[in-house]
């Protein structure tokens, strides 16, 4: 049971990062790929009807943390407090800026609501990376490495995503940016992906390293991959594969946390109790589907291209 949640954990960490990946990509991008508030709807329409559900993964993948592995969930938010603090205040801005956006008249207060979205999103992206960078090795190098991975990523995942979700001008550029982006993207992930294992050499977990070691290499050969369909203009395949690379990363970033999360502590030792995590098995098997289902059909109603919408707002 331990073990079944401790990957239930990374499944949601996974999707949030995902999910919340693109939605931060498209975030930074605002002010480089459109020209116009009328560009800037388009961009912002891609993430419009999901990136508040995208968000909800962040807060089922804390919970869970906080039911099942309790001491894992005080010991990680004590430990990276301040970045965590950071994290949420600019998830709190961004949301504001989100949402107040198409609320307010003045092209004063439409700027301010970009900044906040733009500010929230590069902050949250880069933090998050530098967080699971120290966790891994905690050396300061790491932990800026970390930060640099995860946002030059989200800021490719988020310009392929434009790229499936708009058309005209703002398709262009934003296939544009994410070969810019690819030119950060790749080499910091030829420097950190490899080293993901290796931080689970000083763990008694030998077993599973062939396993890390194919989804770092794996992951970065789909970001590759993902960069080269780009150029074709596949964007879908694009889109599939940078999710699937953010995916294999995860995958070997809980990996290698296993069997011990954080430093002196192990998985078995941060659980809660037997029944506890019996209860939370059955809450979870009968809410998750329709979760599930319910996101997905979401991003199937929202499924076409976004034309840029030149009506006053």
């Amino acid at each position: 049971m331990t073990t079944f949640w401790f990957i239930l954990v990374a499944f949601f960490w996974t999707g949030y990062f995902v999910l919340e990946g693109f939605d931060f990509g498209v975030g930074a991008l605002l002010p480089l790929i459109s020209r116009s508030d009328a560009e800037r709807r388009q961009v912002l329409g891609t993430i419009g009807p999901v990136w508040d559900g995208n968000e909800v993964w962040l807060i089922t993948a804390v919970g869970a943390m906080f039911a099942a592995f309790p001491a894992w969930y005080s010991g990680l938010l004590s430990t990276y407090y301040l970045p965590m603090v950071l994290i949420v205040a600019a998830l709190i801005v961004r949301g504001v800026g989100l949402e107040w956006r198409g609320k307010v008249r003045s092209g004063r207060e439409r700027a301010l609501c970009d900044a906040g979205i733009v500010t929230g999103s590069v902050l949250t992206a880069f933090l998050w990376g530098t967080i699971f960078g120290n966790l891994l090795y905690g050396t300061a190098f790491a932990t800026v490495l970390g930060g640099v991975l995860s946002l030059s990523v989200a800021i490719l995942h988020g310009a392929v995503f434009v790229t499936l979700k708009t058309s005209g001008a703002v398709r262009g550029r934003a296939r544009r940016a994410a070969l810019f982006a690819s030119a950060a993207a790749i080499p910091v992930g030829i420097v950190a992906l490899p080293s993901v294992p290796g931080s689970a050499m000083d763990v008694p977990n030998w077993s599973t390293s062939p396993w890390l070691w194919a989804c770092a290499l794996l992951a970065m050969a789909t970001l590759t991959a993902g960069v080269a369909l780009v150029w074709r203009r596949r964007e879908g395949w694009a889109f599939a594969a940078t999710a699937l690379s953010i995916t294999l990363t995860a995958a070997a970033l809980f990996g290698a946390l296993w069997p011990a999360p954080l430093p002196g502590l192990t998985v078995a030792e941060a659980a809660s109790a037997p029944y506890t995590l019996t209860m939370l098995t059955w809450i979870g098997l009968l809410a998750l589907p329709g979760v599930l289902a319910y996101q997905g059909w979401t991003y199937w109603v929202f499924r076409k291209r976004l034309t840029v919408d030149i009506s006053p707002h």
